[in-house]
């Protein structure tokens, strides 16, 4: 049913002091977190390849070691979602309006509906961040995992216990990030935390972490080794609202693997529907939230 007189039958009169409703939004989180792409294709995927080993030592006179495992190993999907609302407000409401430059019908908050649920799609790749996509393929286990597969192995990018954010935690993050996370044949990849991602109420333990001089939590007068430990994070931290864990940590890399790729932009569209001469709106965009490189993150999932 088309909003109607019923829907604002206080606009109808003078007197009112004014109109409230809309608010100020939180500013855009997505795009802090997520590499954006553009996109040509309904299905865009990304294949991870094997390159070589190490050398061997070679004997004198003797063969030279040949390595011939390099090739593709798993391949991951990115499908993009077609994302749509709209409305109908009509002809009367319109014409009987007494408040339009306050309470302007051809804008109901769709963009902040659009907004904020693309915010909801960004974040559940991290809120789902222990739970395998088959959908999106990849090396056969959930985006932050302690078994991913490589060449004669598995690297871990979550600890083996789920630990709390706190300074010895996050050290040993940061050192394993920089330690464990190897190629498909097993080399050292150059790889530092950059910047922690965490839910609203971890947002006082990370300035103790972050923003202290000094050891955070103690009366040493120690330096604060999370600033200089594998280079520290250069980009500090962030909070990411729609984190659906209050418990729930990550690391960002320098390691590109967060994909936001958008197929069709945000647009809008209006007529009046020439039956019932009611105003029609609508928005669309096309767009998908995804990964193609768990080398990208490190999480820790506790529960408390």
């Amino acid at each position: 049913m088309a909003v109607n007189l019923s829907a604002i039958k206080d606009l109808l009169l003078p007197g009112l002091r004014g109109i409230e409703g809309k608010y100020e939004q939180i500013p855009s989180q997505y795009d802090k977190i997520f590499t954006k792409h553009d996109s040509k294709l309904a299905l865009e995927r990304t294949a991870e390849m094997r390159f070589l080993g190490l050398a061997q030592l070679k004997t004198e006179g003797g063969q030279t070691a040949f390595d011939n495992g390099a090739g593709e190993r798993f391949v991951y999907n990115q499908e993009h979602t077609e994302i749509g609302l709209g409305y109908a407000i009509t002809r009367k409401a319109i014409d009987d309006n007494l408040y339009k430059t306050q309470f302007q019908p051809s804008n109901l908050g769709l963009t902040e509906a659009f907004h904020q649920t693309k915010e909801i799609y960004g974040a559940n790749v991290l809120n789902t961040a222990t739970t395998y996509n088959s959908s999106i393929g990849g090396d056969g286990v959930a985006l932050c995992s302690v078994s991913h597969p490589i060449d004669g192995g598995t690297v871990a990018n979550k600890p083996a216990v789920e630990v709390s954010l706190n300074e010895a935690t996050l050290l040993n993050a940061m050192i394993g990030v920089r330690t464990n996370f190897k190629d498909q044949a097993g080399l050292k990849v150059f790889a530092r935390a950059r910047k922690l991602i965490i839910p609203p109420a971890l947002e006082p333990t990370a300035i103790r972490l972050t923003k202290t001089e000094l050891r955070p939590g103690t009366a040493d007068n120690d330096v604060n080794a999370i600033m200089m430990t594998a280079g520290g994070l250069s980009e500090g931290y962030m909070v990411d609202d729609y984190l659906t864990s209050a418990f729930a940590w990550f690391l960002l890399t320098n390691i590109d693997g967060l994909s936001y790729m958008e197929r069709i932009a945000f647009e809008t569209d209006m007529q009046v529907d020439f039956v019932t001469d009611n105003l029609l709106v609508k928005g669309y965009e096309r767009y998908s939230f995804g990964y193609y490189n768990w080398r990208s993150i490190f999480g820790s999932f506790p529960t408390s």
